[in-house]
């Protein structure tokens, strides 16, 4: 067996990254990272060492330096092929060089080169970026800081020779430390912080709780995923920041203008909220590749992702209203859909689908999402029934600016929710996939529950469709804002949007502007309206304008792309500069240091060393069937067979059998609902509600399906408010399905469950 001490390479050789030191600094939602990572070679022979990591999807990477003894390098960006050729130059000439890099593929993965290591000489080196913090639908604020990256399924036949390799470990091997801490400053009490880790209790600095401290336990292992969720109170307040611009900048540029990023959270009339739709075409797609077959978290005695999704399936469609159409997906090297075509939903296709759903496994290969993605949108659209797509993944594609191509082009026709399930899901995709497709992401983690936070986005999706967005703005004479952010094209209710501008021109009036954001909701026209300070901020740095860069240079990279995926030059030449005038890095371009004053050569032929990863295990628990197919394609090249085969010894050696677990009552429960809301008075029902059929049938005071439809009620807001999010719709439903009820079935269902509720709180 394989020893776990750190000799992790084939080889049995070092690895020279010693630790990675993580600062995080969280003002309001805006999040700084510096990262500062420590190099030794140990051997004695001079090394290159290569690193592949993860970082947030929309990170805006703005500092690149290494430090060799006293000395510091400060990257510069440049176009990425100029770079590699002076990477490569450099260390053809004896020099020490530095290269960081973003995958042409996706924009959550960099690569870093330590070139030109001298044996036993150290390196320390700082990678900083800033990234805005997503709101999830529960108000948190989530930061992540990814530590798990899983091999890249790249489709069949495609060219697989510019894809980034990717040398993964299993998490228990990773040979280096993790040291990571924050500081959170908020205008607003910051309530409290979660976490997938463990964490030290949270030390606020002040009295007011606006700003705050947060470290990881001691103990942790670099295993997993970072991610904090942090709660303010009154999140909901628009906010709006202007930033002053570099005094060395030219005027007139983005760096040197002023910019504002404004956060508006639109709130919703209170008589529009309280209708929900009742109708929609919901297309729900399931990844069934291999590593669906993964615990959902780090503990073994969890259930599977694909069990898990299941289960949310199983709601979903309960929860759906009458007179909806609806479709299941589900994808893996091939695809395969539940109808031909939507169907309406009713009694007998919502059975029909369940008993699908019930079969499903995680068999279907690698992650081929793309091809059920195009066939969904050749579906012509149902007439007055808005289509919402419903992504479940592991997200773990080699392809993902391919796929968000295609999202964004029938952006037009669809709202698209996407779930990202476990350690590694990539960030990129599945924002991506939200962003593109006007709709909403969220992370299923650690022990997160998958249930929630899906039924959180089909309220999203039941909310009535915003239309006709504008924005304008109020600015005194002589002021003027070129707006850096694509168009809004969603809205949906206490969720944030996000706008950035960059200001020209100046004026000696009003020090006050305004935004105005107008729409269309129900029918009827709508506005929100801030009025901010144009006086800048202190204290930003220059935040707001790397993240207004990056903003702007991801909207020009999704432009003009044909078919091949290929990206107009003209476009290409426009990323560059904004990305070398900023310093914000891009698919076009690479950060780049040369230690050009190093009196020693290195002597000797580099010796290139990979550095693992943590990834989470790619095979099936139950049959010990290891996913070669999906593994080979990203993976192998970076792998001799002999480590492949170790990796596969240790994902199988503590393989028990599986015991069979008995079904959760809540589900137990909603799986004998109707289509139409009601329940059915039988001996299920009664087992379920912890009855026998005698005393369920002794007390009836109503008709069977109303005395059921009461019990079940009664017993979820009896038994089951902890976990409301999960069935509020479909009780909803139930309770629109009830005629209204005379208040003694209410006491006699009361009396035989043992609860005390009024019939207001049931929503009768």
């Amino acid at each position: 067996m394989m020893n776990r001490c750190g000799l992790i390479t084939v080889q049995k050789e070092p690895v020279p990254l010693q630790s990675i030191e993580v600062e995080l600094e969280v003002r309001d939602h805006v999040a700084t990272v510096v990262s500062t990572l420590k190099y030794q070679n140990k051997e004695d022979k001079p090394v290159e060492a290569v690193f592949v990591f993860p970082l947030p999807g929309d990170a805006a990477v703005c500092h690149f330096s290494a430090v060799i003894g006293q000395k510091e390098i400060v990257a510069e960006v440049k176009e990425k092929q100029e770079a590699r050729e002076e990477y490569d130059d450099a260390l053809s000439s004896g020099q020490q060089a530095f290269l960081l890099e973003e995958s042409e593929q996706s924009p959550d993965i960099f690569s870093m080169k330590v070139g030109g290591l001298a044996p036993g000489e150290s390196a320390s080196i700082r990678l900083e970026y800033v990234t805005e913090l997503a709101v999830q639908a529960d108000d948190g604020l989530r930061f992540c800081l990814p530590a798990v990256l899983n091999p890249r399924y790249q489709p069949q036949g495609r060219n697989t020779s510019a894809s980034v390799q990717v040398f993964s470990v299993p998490a228990s091997l990773v040979p280096y430390t993790l040291c990571f801490c924050g500081r959170l400053f908020s205008p607003r009490p910051i309530c409290k912080v979660e976490s997938s880790c463990s964490l030290e209790p949270l030390q606020y600095l002040n009295t007011d709780q606006t700003q705050a401290t947060v470290k990881l336990a001691a103990g942790h292992k670099f295993d997993r995923d970072v991610e904090l969720v942090i709660y303010y109170k009154d999140a909901h307040q628009p906010t709006a920041v202007v930033e002053a611009g570099q005094t060395s900048a030219e005027t007139g540029t983005l760096m040197g203008d002023p910019v504002v990023m404004v956060s508006l959270y639109p709130e919703f009339p209170q008589s529009v909220m309280s209708s929900v739709a009742s109708c929609g075409e919901f297309v729900f797609l399931l990844d069934r590749s291999g590593s669906m077959d993964c615990s959902t978290s780090n503990s073994r005695e969890q259930e599977t992702r694909i069990s898990s999704a299941r289960d949310t399936l199983l709601l979903l469609l309960k929860s759906l209203p009458m007179g909806c159409y609806f479709n299941i997906y589900s994808f893996g090297s091939s695809y395969e859909h539940i109808f031909p075509q939507s169907v309406e939903y009713s009694e007998k296709s919502m059975e029909e689908a369940l008993k699908k759903v019930k079969g499903m496994e995680a068999d279907l290969g690698g992650t081929e999402i793309l091809e059920p993605l195009k066939h969904i949108y050749s579906q012509r659209c149902i007439p007055s029934q808005p289509r919402q797509l419903f992504v479940f993944t592991d997200g773990e594609v080699g392809n993902t600016k391919e796929v968000l191509d295609v999202v964004k082009k029938n952006s037009g026709s669809h709202r698209c929710f996407s779930f990202g399930i476990g350690e590694g899901a990539s960030s990129a995709l599945i924002n991506g996939l939200a962003k593109e497709g006007g709709g909403h992401a969220q992370f299923i983690t650690g022990t997160d529950r998958m249930q929630p936070k899906v039924i959180q986005s089909l309220r999203f999706a039941l909310q009535p469709a915003v239309e006709d967005i504008s924005v304008t703005w109020g600015l005194p004479k002589g002021l003027s804002v070129t707006v850096l952010s694509p168009p809004i094209t969603s809205i949906f209710q206490g969720q944030r949007s996000l706008i950035y501008g960059q200001l020209t021109g100046q004026s000696s009036e009003a020090t006050e502007g305004s935004v105005t954001v107008k729409y269309s909701l129900a029918g009827r026209p709508s506005q929100n309206q801030l009025h901010f300070s144009l006086k800048p901020a202190e204290d930003t740095g220059l935040t707001v304008h790397r993240l207004a860069a990056r903003t702007l240079i991801r909207s020009l990279e999704m432009e003009d792309r044909d078919e091949m995926g290929e990206t107009d030059g003209g476009i290409k030449e426009k990323v560059v500069q904004l990305s070398v005038q900023s310093g914000v890095s891009s698919s076009f371009t690479a950060f780049i240091a040369v230690n050009k004053d190093n009196n020693e050569t290195i002597q000797g032929p580099l010796v290139r060393r990979d550095i693992p990863v943590a990834s989470e295990c790619h095979f099936s628990k139950y049959n010990h069937r290891f996913d070669f197919d999906k593994f080979s394609v990203s993976h192998m090249d970076a792998l001799h067979q002999d480590h492949a085969k170790i990796f596969v010894e240790l994902c199988v050696e503590e393989v028990e059998t599986p015991q069979q677990t008995p079904r959760d009552p809540l589900l137990q429960l909603v799986s004998l609902q109707k289509a139409s809301g009601c329940w059915i008075l039988d001996p299920d029902l009664a087992a379920a509600l912890g009855k026998t059929s005698e005393e369920v049938e002794k007390s009836k005071p109503v008709t069977s399906e109303v005395w059921a439809t009461i019990l079940a009620l009664i017993w979820l807001h009896g038994f089951k408010m902890d976990a409301k999010e999960e069935w509020e719709l479909l009780a909803m439903k139930a309770a629109s399905w009830l005629s209204p009820c005379v208040p003694e079935s209410v006491d006699a269902g009361n009396a035989l469950l043992g609860c005390s509720l009024q019939k207001d709180a049931l929503m009768l």
